[in-house]
């Protein structure tokens, strides 16, 4: 998600203006939804010292959004060393813990830290309700906890929340009201994207928006979540959680991964993600690939390279291009 955000964020106009500069699409309301099921490293040990939601995530969309990388973002990233009870924690995720703990308030925490970091676009959590994951792997092993799940090394066959009934935070529901495109990716399967969409009355929303739903491809498999899955594995899974058919296109990265990365990744039992064309098709998804690959030792999306085939991909549906005034909100 934060990959996005820092490709998308460079066309935020805020405030927004009436009238969109010339040749150059832009956004007036950029909203990211951030899950809140993390129970592992700084985020799960404040979460189970102080009961607190999950911060790390959203920590990573503020600083992904922030103005500029400046010290600031700098210091919100920052990891205590040592060997005493600071040691692992991040220096955002004490800040949103500490802010929470003054005002008493979650979403006015982020909310004042946007405001820290001058984030172009708003935050939220999908839920303010104290969730956590439920998986079902294939040999029928329940596994609770996101870390516990990401760690076991099996191939998840189902993920659910616990509690079930858990409500979306209001503001959610009116950015995705609001929309014209709604996007959903890249991030882990089952442990980062279809757990937004299990929150009560999001695929509703996502089904009855006019918006344009887009699927952002995985570049890389990951070792136990989804060894082997193809794109339209991924797509299918996210439709058997959501019981629907949610997105009209899918992203993809069309350059291949240099040979030198893939031998790497393969060690830690990785492979880039392949693509059956047909199926996808099948499926009723328009197709965009693009060369969408950062020139980084790792594996990983462009920010501004992904953007740009939102922006593509929205053009193509849209048709005409008369109003560029995006409102997007981030599954």
């Amino acid at each position: 998600m934060a990959c996005l955000l820092k490709g998308l964020k460079n066309s935020v106009l805020n405030p927004p203006i009436l009238e969109a500069p010339a040749r150059k699409p832009w956004i007036s309301h950029l909203t990211a939804v951030v899950t809140v099921t993390d129970d592992g490293g700084s985020s799960g040990r404040l979460r189970d010292e102080l009961r607190i939601l999950p911060t790390g995530d959203i920590r990573n969309c503020l600083v992904a959004l922030s103005a500029d990388e400046s010290l600031m973002s700098q210091l919100f990233q920052y990891r205590f060393v040592g060997t005493g009870g600071l040691q692992g924690h991040s220096f955002g995720n004490l800040f949103l813990t500490a802010l929470t703990g003054v005002t008493g308030d979650f979403l006015k925490a982020i909310r004042l830290s946007s405001e820290v970091l001058a984030i172009r676009g708003r935050i939220y959590p999908s839920t303010l309700e104290d969730v956590h994951l439920v998986g079902t792997m294939d040999e029928g092993t329940r596994v609770r906890g996101e870390s516990a799940i990401s760690n076991a090394g099996m191939r998840i066959r189902k993920i659910a929340l616990s509690p079930r009934d858990c409500h979306p935070v209001p503001a959610v529901v009116q950015a995705m009201r609001n929309a014209d495109i709604i996007t959903l990716g890249p991030g882990s399967l089952y442990t980062s994207l279809i757990p937004n969409l299990l929150v009560r009355g999001i695929v509703t929303e996502i089904r009855r928006s006019r918006a344009l739903k887009v699927l952002i491809g995985n570049l890389m498999t990951q070792p136990g979540e989804t060894t082997s899955l193809d794109a339209a594995d991924h797509v299918e899974a996210i439709r058997e959680h959501a019981h629907a058919k949610l997105f009209d296109t899918i992203i993809l990265n069309s350059k291949p991964v240099p040979p030198a990365q893939i031998a790497r990744y393969r060690k830690q039992g990785a492979l880039p993600v392949e693509t059956d064309r047909e199926r996808l098709r099948k499926m009723g998804l328009d197709i965009y690939e693009a060369d969408l690959l950062a020139a980084e030792r790792v594996v990983r999306h462009n920010p501004d390279l992904l953007a740009a085939a939102v922006y593509t991909a929205y053009e193509q549906w849209k048709a005409a291009a008369g109003d560029r005034r995006l409102k997007i909100a981030r599954a």
